[in-house]
């Protein structure tokens, strides 16, 4: 159970790791559940026991039934009837004892549940690394669609300036269409590298602030080992001055 509660202070509101925990904490109450029937079962036998010794004495004081008093007959008549109730409560015990044995079995065990749980972890690992690699391979198809759409830019643009060159060295009215196809994609040019500077301003951003929490983690990390060195120090002092001070007292 402990295992089990630091992993959720580590991983947070895992609901895989919050079912393990609530199906243990149900083990123990069905755990306690049975014991209580059991300990009720074996009170309504002793006392059913009881009252079939009883019986079998009033019925071992005379060999015929004509032997037996009024209030022989009355008492025998009222064990009967005790026994008979006794019986159904206890079928019903028994079944609740059952039942309470199949809600048992479907509950896991504690190694089991801690395998459960070391079983969830690594899934959980594995899930991370595919969703890592499934950023990366969208992220270069996205990278390769980009390039694609610039060749065919590009060669659009130089199909476009072979069909129009001819009529440009020509005719005056050829050279300002092809100054004016030049002039539109200049500024499609323009506006695409504005677009990828801002995507990679956007990253940028992004890279500084994954350095700097590098450098307070890695600050934070010697902060930990200094003081974790001078605490051993500490210890070691600590230690010397308690072996000497049996030698200091009188």
């Amino acid at each position: 159970m402990q295992l089990l509660q630091a992993r959720i202070s580590q991983e947070g509101d895992n609901p895989m790791v919050q079912r393990l925990l609530s199906l243990s904490q149900l083990q123990k109450v069905l755990e306690r559940q049975e014991s209580a029937l059991r300990f009720d079962y074996d009170a309504k036998c002793s006392k059913l026991q009881a009252a079939i010794n009883e019986l079998e004495n009033l019925m071992s004081c005379g060999n015929d039934d004509s032997y037996l008093s009024d209030d022989s007959n009355h008492s025998l008549h009222n064990l009967l009837e005790r026994l008979n109730s006794g019986k159904k409560e206890l079928a019903v015990k028994l079944r609740e004892i059952v039942l309470l044995k199949r809600k048992l079995d479907d509950v896991p065990s504690q190694a089991e549940l801690i395998q459960y749980e070391h079983r969830f972890s690594e899934l959980y690992v594995h899930i991370q690394e595919k969703l890592r690699q499934t950023r990366k391979f969208y992220a270069t198809f996205n990278t390769l669609l980009e390039i694609k759409d610039l060749m065919l830019k590009e060669t659009s643009l130089l199909n476009s300036i072979s069909s129009q060159f001819q009529d440009a060295i020509t005719s005056t009215a050829g050279r300002m269409k092809l100054i004016d196809s030049m002039e539109g994609i200049m500024k499609g040019t323009q506006q695409k590298l504005e677009k990828v500077q801002l995507a990679l301003q956007a990253e940028q951003k992004i890279c500084d602030a994954v350095k700097e929490k590098y450098t307070a983690a890695f600050a934070e990390q010697r902060s930990c080992y200094s003081l974790i060195k001078a605490f051993q120090e500490e210890c070691t002092k600590n230690e010397r001055l308690r072996s000497q001070s049996p030698k200091i007292l009188p």
